[in-house]
């Protein structure tokens, strides 16, 4: 059968010119909702006295068929179909005759494609938000078992304060809750009807759109017909999230890269998520978070070809926005599959909590609390972060910890620090004491917990 567009046309397309021309080898994962799209369509045509309802009764049956033939893996798909859209309207034809012709009138592939689109992409986005509220069921959980546990944190990667580990969860916890309520907000822009629009200026025939967008579970309708085939705003938008989304698990899997380093040895992380070397016996080597650092990457790289694809595009259609299909499918993919291995990992991942608390024992960490111990007393701040400066270089000297520090080694010091007396300075003292909103200590991180547990509770597609 020839295109169905090829009536304008006096040859065929040449073999390689076709292969470059056709998205049907990636688009085809989109057709249970063109055939879904067509059923809304058609039924809204039956119900304006477009076509009979006899007529739509035969071709809903031809496409529920056609679908479940594709369901079973019955349908081959053929480059000279050029897309899916053709691919089922021919099938379609080939079943039924010249009434299968009457499922485009009022259409175009240009709002066809939008609209098989945005369905696809509620539909993913309702499930990634569902993987998105275990991911941080399990950070949730995993601060919760350590809400006690001291480790120490770090800036510039240097030791700086102690804090829990269950604090240092709830942080990661946060990006995540972001990242669900920037996926929530997106949704409402993907949600928006574009069938109807046709080509790009609406049609002269009595159409509903308002019937089909309700048919097909729609919250909105495109308001401008040229603006709805044109638009790709959506999937840059989703694209968006998922790079920072990307880029949050990149960050949390590097941390539990240095983590499982000898270096470090503050956790071990599953046989599942490593592998070895082809050459050294001894090494369990941490692949799957390094991989995952590696698909942030490949994620950028969809969003920025997106972008550059959109840059220069007149208004309405034009054939570049076929680059959005693999991009956005492929995005899918990665972040799918990526918040849910990351689940799984922090799942399976345990603490070595000896090997923390021997770190616990450098960098000074108490050093921030003595001197706001000292501004509590009376003294300014600045001078009092001179003096734990000095008191820090003293330690050093003396091979001792601030803690060891007595009246006598204070007025060496300075004597300004002459008959001070210091405040228990151990790491839980230092830790329990940040009570401020948003601080380490054990009760204050509990209280983000439970605000934690009731965001994740919410269903917002419920």
């Amino acid at each position: 059968m020839s295109n169905l567009w090829s009536g304008r046309f006096s040859k065929g397309m040449d073999r390689l010119l076709q292969e470059y021309n056709a998205s049907i080898p990636f688009d085809h994962i989109l057709y249970p909702y063109d055939i879904k799209g067509s059923i809304a369509h058609v039924t809204m045509l039956a119900e304006q006295g477009i076509v009979t309802h006899e007529e739509s009764r035969q071709i809903i049956q031809g496409l529920e068929e056609i679908k479940e033939d594709m369901d079973k893996g019955k349908i081959e798909f053929n480059i000279e179909d050029e897309d899916i859209h053709m691919a089922v309207e021919k099938e379609l034809i080939k079943r039924i005759g010249d009434v299968g012709r009457k499922l485009h009138t009022a259409r175009s592939r240009n709002d066809q494609v939008a609209v098989d689109t945005r369905m696809f992409l509620k539909d993913e986005i309702r499930q990634i938000y569902g993987l998105l509220q275990e991911l941080g069921m399990a950070i949730v959980g995993k601060a919760k078992e350590n809400v006690d546990y001291i480790m120490p944190g770090f800036t510039h990667l240097q030791h700086a304060q102690p804090v829990t580990i269950g604090f240092h969860f709830m942080a990661y916890f946060q990006q995540i809750r972001r990242d669900m309520e920037r996926l929530l907000d997106c949704y409402k822009r993907v949600d928006c009807c574009p069938l109807g629009a046709c080509a790009l200026a609406g049609t002269t025939l009595p159409i509903d759109r308002q019937k089909t967008a309700e048919l097909l579970g729609f919250g909105d309708i495109c308001d401008n017909a040229m603006d709805a085939v044109s638009d790709r705003d959506f999937i840059v938008e989703f694209i968006s999230f998922s790079a920072l989304c990307m880029t949050h698990l990149s960050r949390f899997a590097e941390e539990f890269i240095l983590w499982n380093s000898q270096e470090f040895g503050f956790i071990s992380i599953d046989d599942d998520f490593c592998t070895g070397s082809s050459i050294m016996p001894q090494k369990k080597n941490p692949d799957i978070p390094e991989l995952m650092r590696g698909k942030t990457g490949r994620v950028f790289g969809h969003l920025m070809s997106t972008l550059t694809m959109l840059k220069g595009l007149p208004l309405a259609f034009n054939k570049d926005m076929q680059e959005d299909k693999e991009a956005l499918f492929d995005t899918v993919k990665t972040v799918k599959s990526s918040i849910e291995i990351f689940t799984a990992l922090i799942k399976k991942t345990s603490f070595n909590y000896n090997k923390i608390a021997s770190h616990l024992e450098k960098g000074f960490l108490n050093a921030t609390d003595l001197a706001e111990y000292l501004v509590s007393i009376g003294i300014p701040f600045r001078t009092a972060h001179e003096l734990v400066g000095k008191m820090v270089k003293y330690c050093e000297e003396s091979n001792i910890k601030l803690e060891d520090l007595e009246e006598s080694d204070l007025s060496k010091v300075d004597s300004r620090l002459s008959g001070v007396t210091l405040p228990p300075l151990d790491n839980l003292s230092c830790v329990k004491r940040r009570t401020s909103l948003g601080g380490t200590a054990p009760q204050e991180v509990k209280r983000q917990i439970d605000k934690a547990l009731k965001f994740l509770e919410q269903n917002p597609f419920c």
